[in-house]
C-alpha cells in the first residue's frame, strides 16, 4: 500500500470529510451481529469514530503511523500499524471489513484475501469512495481546472478505480446493493482550499515544483466563491461495492 498522506497528516485529519451516520447504520444493519469491524486504511479514524457508534469494537489499522498519532481517541476504538494485505487477525474473527477512501491504495487480490480470512461465515466487505465535489458551477469548472490540468499528472495510477466508483474492481463477494449517500460539508473559502491540498496530487505537485497552485487559483476561486466568509455547502457523491462472504 502507497502511503502519500503522512507528510500532511495534521491537515488530513483537519480537512478531509466525514462521513454520515446513515452510512454506518446501513453496514451494521447487513452484518450478521455488529460485534467487531475491521476499519483499514483508517487514516486518522474519520470512519472508525463513526464504525464506533454502532459496532461494539473496531479494529482501524493504517500503515501510516503520523496518521493514527492524529486520530481521536475512543475506548471503542483500537488502532494499530498494519498493512491491508496482512491485518495480522486471526481468522473468522470480525463481522465486518471496511476500507473508506482507501481501497484504491491496497494490493486488492492480496487484501480480499486477507478480508476472506479474518471475516465470519456471512460477514460484509465493504469498500467507499468519493471524488468530485460540488459546490457551484463556478467553482465546480475551478477545481475541475485544478484537477485535470494542473495537478492532473501528479495523480497515481490508482485513482482511477475513484473516478470509476470501484465498479471495474474484481470484487469477489456476493453483491449487496448500497444506498445512495453523499457527504455534505459546510466551508467557508480557507477551509476548501485547505481540502484541496490534502489531494495526494496536491502535495506532488507541491513537492516537484516547490509551489502551491491554490495560490495560482486564489483570485477565480474568491469571486467564484463570494466573501471569504461566507460558507457554501460541499457535496461529494458516495459510491463503492459491498457484499457478503
Amino acid at each position: 500500500m502507497a502511503d502519500y498522506f503522512s507528510g500532511h497528516a495534521a491537515s488530513y485529519v483537519e480537512y478531509r470529510p466525514t462521513y454520515s451516520s446513515a452510512l454506518f447504520e446501513f453496514i451494521a444493519d447487513i452484518v450478521p451481529a455488529p460485534r467487531c469491524v475491521w476499519d483499514c486504511g483508517t487514516g486518522s479514524g474519520q470512519a472508525a469514530q463513526g464504525l464506533a457508534e454502532q459496532f461494539q469494537k473496531v479494529i482501524a489499522t493504517d500503515i501510516s503511523a503520523p496518521q493514527l498519532q492524529h486520530a481521536a481517541l475512543d475506548p471503542r476504538i483500537e488502532y494499530r500499524i498494519a498493512a491491508a494485505e496482512q491485518s495480522n487477525l486471526d481468522a473468522a474473527s470480525v463481522d465486518a471489513v471496511t476500507a473508506f477512501q482507501a481501497a484504491h491504495w491496497f494490493d486488492l487480490p492480496r487484501f480480499f484475501a486477507e478480508a476472506h480470512r479474518v471475516l465470519v461465515p456471512g460477514g460484509i466487505c465493504s469498500l467507499w469512495t468519493y471524488s468530485g465535489c460540488c459546490v457551484n458551477a463556478e467553482v465546480d469548472a475551478i477545481v475541475k481546472t485544478l484537477y485535470d490540468d494542473i495537478v492532473g499528472p501528479y495523480w497515481p495510477p490508482q485513482r482511477r478505480l475513484v473516478e470509476t466508483g470501484y465498479r471495474t474492481i474484481d470484487f469477489p463477494f456476493t453483491a449487496i446493493a448500497i444506498p445512495a449517500l453523499s457527504i455534505k460539508r459546510e466551508w467557508n473559502l480557507e477551509a476548501f482550499m485547505n481540502y484541496l491540498r490534502t489531494w495526494s496530487a496536491t502535495q506532488r505537485y507541491i513537492a516537484a515544483h516547490d509551489v502551491d497552485p491554490l495560490i495560482e487559483l486564489r483570485p477565480a476561486l474568491d469571486s467564484a466563491w463570494g466573501a471569504e466568509c461566507d460558507c457554501n455547502i460541499v457535496t461529494w457523491r458516495l459510491r463503492g461495492r459491498t457484499g457478503k462472504r
